[in-house]
C-alpha cells in the first residue's frame, strides 16, 4: 500500500473521546443515515451499532488472534495480521452488505451521523461526516474508490508503510475485523437476505440460520461482510456532568485559508486544513 495522505496528527477531540469510550461496558452508538421513501423524499434512518475502534488500530481479541495465526498458517501465509503502521480518527462498524444502511450510504454520498451517549461520564458525542464501505473485491470500481477515500483519513506511525510482519494489506485488515467476531456472529452473514419476508421461498441453499462460522475465509459469509469507516467532518461534545453548568464544544474541519497555516492537516480534497474548536451554548 502507498503512503497514506491523511492528517499528520490526531484530532484534538480524539483523546477525550477515546477516554470516554473506554468507560463504556459495551461501546454502542446510534448510526444515522439518509434514505428515500417510495415517493422519493429524504427520510432519516437510525439504528444502534457496535463501535469497532478506529480504522487501522483494531484491537484483536485473544481468540481472534489465535484463529488468524492458525488459519493463515494453513494457507501458507507468513503474516496473519497487519503490522501497526497506520492510525486514524475514523470510527468503524461492521455490517452485512445487504443491509439497508449500506444502500443509504451509497445513495446519499456517504452522509452519516454517529451519536454516543456515555452515561458513565454524562456526555454525548455527535460525529458527522462521510462513511465509506469496504470489504468487496478490489477489482470493483466502488471498492477501489472507497479505499482511496479511507486512505485520506489515515496517517502513518512510521515513515515507510512497512514494519516487522510485512507490508500492510487491505484484505488482511478486513479479515482481522471478521476474525474479531464470534463464530455465531460470523454465521449471521450467512442468514437469508435481511428485511425480506420469511414467507418468501429461499432458493439459495447456502443461506440459513444457526451455523457457527470458524473459517475466516468462508466464501458465503465473506461475500456479505463489510467494514464501514466514518471520516469525521464535524464533532460535538455535550458535557452534562454538572447539571447547573453544562458545557458544549464543536470541532469543524476547515480550510487553511480560513484559519491560517498553524496546525494544518490534509483535507479530503488535498488542500491543507485543520480542526477548529469552538465552545458553544449547550
Amino acid at each position: 500500500m502507498a503512503a497514506a495522505s491523511g492528517p499528520a496528527a490526531c484530532a484534538p477531540w480524539r483523546p477525550a473521546f477515546q477516554s470516554h469510550i473506554c468507560k463504556m461496558p459495551s461501546p454502542e452508538f446510534v448510526f444515522s443515515t439518509v434514505a428515500r421513501n417510495e415517493q422519493g423524499r429524504c427520510v432519516p434512518r437510525a439504528r444502534y451499532c457496535g463501535f469497532r475502534g478506529f480504522f487501522g488500530e483494531l484491537q484483536l481479541h485473544q481468540e481472534a488472534e489465535k484463529e488468524l495465526k492458525q488459519q493463515e498458517k494453513e494457507h501458507d501465509k507468513d503474516a496473519p495480521t497487519n503490522p501497526p503502521v497506520f492510525e486514524s480518527d475514523m470510527p468503524t462498524i461492521t455490517t452485512d452488505v445487504r443491509m439497508e444502511k449500506v444502500e443509504n450510504v451509497a445513495s446519499s454520498g456517504g452522509a452519516v451521523e454517529a451519536v454516543f451517549w456515555i452515561k458513565e461520564v454524562m456526555t454525548q458525542w455527535r460525529i458527522k461526516g462521510k462513511a465509506f464501505v469496504i470489504g468487496g473485491s478490489p477489482e470493483e470500481k466502488e471498492e477501489r474508490e472507497a479505499r482511496e477515500e479511507v486512505k485520506k483519513g489515515m496517517r502513518m506511525r512510521d515513515a515507510g508503510g512497512t514494519a516487522v510482519g510485512g507490508e500492510w494489506s487491505w484484505e488482511r485488515e478486513i479479515t482481522m475485523y471478521f476474525a474479531n467476531h464470534t463464530p455465531v456472529m460470523r454465521g449471521s452473514f450467512k442468514y437469508p437476505p435481511p428485511g425480506r419476508p420469511k414467507s418468501e421461498v429461499q432458493s439459495d441453499q447456502t443461506l440459513h440460520m444457526g451455523e457457527d462460522v470458524y473459517d475466516l475465509h468462508d466464501p458465503v459469509a465473506r461475500k456479505h461482510f463489510r467494514v464501514v469507516v466514518i471520516r469525521p467532518e464535524e464533532v460535538e461534545r455535550l458535557d452534562l456532568s454538572q447539571y447547573g453548568n453544562p458545557k458544549r464544544w464543536k470541532w469543524v474541519f476547515v480550510d487553511a485559508d480560513e484559519v491560517g497555516d498553524k496546525g494544518t492537516v490534509v483535507k479530503e480534497d488535498g488542500q491543507r486544513g485543520r480542526w477548529q474548536e469552538i465552545e458553544i451554548w449547550p
